[in-house]
């Protein structure tokens, strides 16, 4: 749906057809009969995934006295009415539970009503019966609305067709919603409102919410994975100097008493690094970045980051880890290794495929990489700016346009040209090449790793270094002299890695965007023309 504007007032000052008038007018009454429309505490709720994994406890209690399992409701068709015929006199008897959730259906039918009430763990079916919860409490049920919390307390049974229901036999009102909700069968399916009002979407649509606390078991079990693995979490600076760790533009701000300029981080790394050097031998960061970038489906300017050190390791070392990092984020979310994003099934059972970035380039482009003159042809075959280009940037332009789009994965693209990567440790029998690898699957960036660089003059050259033709924002050269004073102090030999966690998320999930996996992403301003 699209959001409802608010309605011309009559004469009186009132819209007698809108719904939020009359959502008002069944408020005023229920603080007429002395109820609180926003309610209070509700002590000893079941969730209803709690009531659930109750049903086994109803029975049906013969005439005789003989006390029957129900039959088995998810084995398919099943005759409930004729099941307790069959069986004779009785009746169904089952635990007493209270429950609490949003009205997303309500169905009146004369002395009675059911209800479809909806928590955070599932929907249930509630009966209001006239006889079963007193005329009191059936009236203060014809003020209940879609999309109102409300909370009942009665026994859990089984209806005559079969449904697991909780028949009320007390009500409770807990919060009126002033809103209409959406249509029924349209919901709220604009994708900026969606976003916008993520409120409404959580309760309204079906799946986000699950989508979202897949997102925390997922981080959840990257901390899991990570601990017992001798890693230890730490907080790094949000504020920085130097906009450092990454290629990117940065957002800027300003410390007022300092009266310095100031950036938000673009990359955890260079802190964490430090703290290597201090002998924080395995540390990690699940933190919020940022940075001064367009919107798409795959990129947000705020999003959040794995980053981790490991003393001791190298580029290897990390591939393993990725592995089992994304292994048990699976698990942690159904275990299906085979998963479908964007009409795609993807295969995520490790070990994941392994090829050197020189050897894709050839099989995409049938260029030898290393053929400086091959390479500039075919960049200007498809016409990409060339002149005053360092031949790295210009082959590294040619594997973004030919190669990135085309892996399917997961596959770990290893072995980057060195230039390009200052921050990485090169080949022991090819200092042309970088210890580099990033992770893609159809053709999204998942991680990226080195085999640290822990030399501080080869990094104090590197910083220095701005390879011709690439644009600032791609650049990490960037000067950070307390990181390289750092260094001086000896950083073990390690391996490191990056994860998007967002586009981690995407992936186990089967959401096409980012902003279905954020809660809140940046959107332009809401106007009202």
């Amino acid at each position: 749906m699209n959001q409802t504007p608010d309605p011309a007032p009559n004469a009186s000052g009132e819209d007698a057809t809108d719904p939020r008038v009359a959502r008002r007018n069944k408020l005023n009454q229920l603080v007429e009969r002395g109820i609180d429309p926003y309610g209070s505490r509700f002590d000893d709720r079941k969730l209803i995934s709690q009531c659930r994994e109750l049903a086994e406890e109803v029975k049906f209690v013969t005439k005789d006295g003989k006390t029957l399992d129900l039959p088995d409701f998810d084995a398919g068709d099943v005759d409930y009415r004729q099941w307790k015929t069959d069986n004779g006199p009785g009746e169904e008897v089952g635990p007493k539970v209270r429950v609490a959730g949003r009205i997303m259906l309500a169905r009146p039918t004369g002395k009675l009503i059911f209800l479809n009430l909806k928590d955070w763990t599932g929907n249930i079916q509630i009966f209001i019966g006239k006889n079963q919860v007193g005329e009191e409490d059936f009236d203060l049920a014809k003020l209940f609305d879609l999309g109102d919390l409300v909370g009942a307390e009665g026994r859990l049974g089984r209806t005559n067709t079969g449904e697991l229901t909780v028949f009320a036999e007390k009500l409770f009102f807990l919060t009126k919603m002033l809103e209409p909700a959406p249509e029924k069968h349209a919901g709220l399916t604009n994708p900026d409102l969606r976003q916008r009002m993520r409120y409404a979407d959580l309760a309204f649509n079906d799946g986000v919410i699950e989508t979202f606390l897949n997102r925390t078991r997922i981080v959840k079990s990257i901390r899991q994975t990570l601990d017992n693995d001798g890693f230890c979490e730490v907080e790094g600076p949000t504020l920085h100097t130097i906009p450092g760790g990454a290629a990117a533009r940065p957002f800027m701000t300003h410390h007022n008493a300092l009266d310095m300029k100031l950036y938000m981080r673009i990359a955890l790394e260079l802190h964490l690094k430090r703290l290597m050097v201090g002998g924080m031998e395995r540390v990690y960061e699940l933190g919020r970045v940022y940075r001064n970038e367009g919107l798409s489906p795959r990129h947000n300017p705020e999003f959040t980051m794995l980053e981790l050190y490991q003393a001791y390791g190298d580029y290897e070392s990390m591939m393993d880890l990725t592995e089992q990092i994304i292994a048990d984020a699976i698990q942690a979310t159904g275990g299906d290794f085979k998963r479908k994003f964007d009409g795609k099934m993807v295969d995520f059972t490790p070990p994941f495929q392994r090829a050197t970035y020189a050897d894709l380039f050839q099989k995409a482009t049938g260029i030898d990489p290393t053929d400086d003159e091959g390479v500039m042809a075919y960049a200007k075959k498809l016409k990409l700016e060339t002149a005053n280009k360092h031949p790295d940037v210009i082959r590294n332009e040619i594997f973004e346009e030919k190669v990135e789009d085309s892996l399917e994965g997961p596959i770990f693209v290893i072995d980057y040209p060195a230039s390009i990567c200052p921050l990485t440790k090169r080949k022991r029998d090819n200092p042309e090449i970088a210890e580099r690898f990033e992770l893609f699957v159809l053709g999204m960036e998942i991680a990226n790793a080195y085999t640290e660089l822990n030399d501080p003059d080869l990094q104090q050259e590197l910083f220095e270094t701005q390879l011709q033709g690439q644009q600032e924002e791609d650049s990490m050269a960037k000067m950070d002299h307390d990181f390289v004073r750092a260094l001086r102090y000896a950083m073990p030999p390690a391996g490191g890695l990056g994860i998007g966690i967002d586009r981690l998320v995407m992936l186990l999930t089967g959401q096409r965007s980012i902003r279905d996996v954020i809660l809140f992403p940046v959107l332009r301003p809401e106007t009202n023309e």
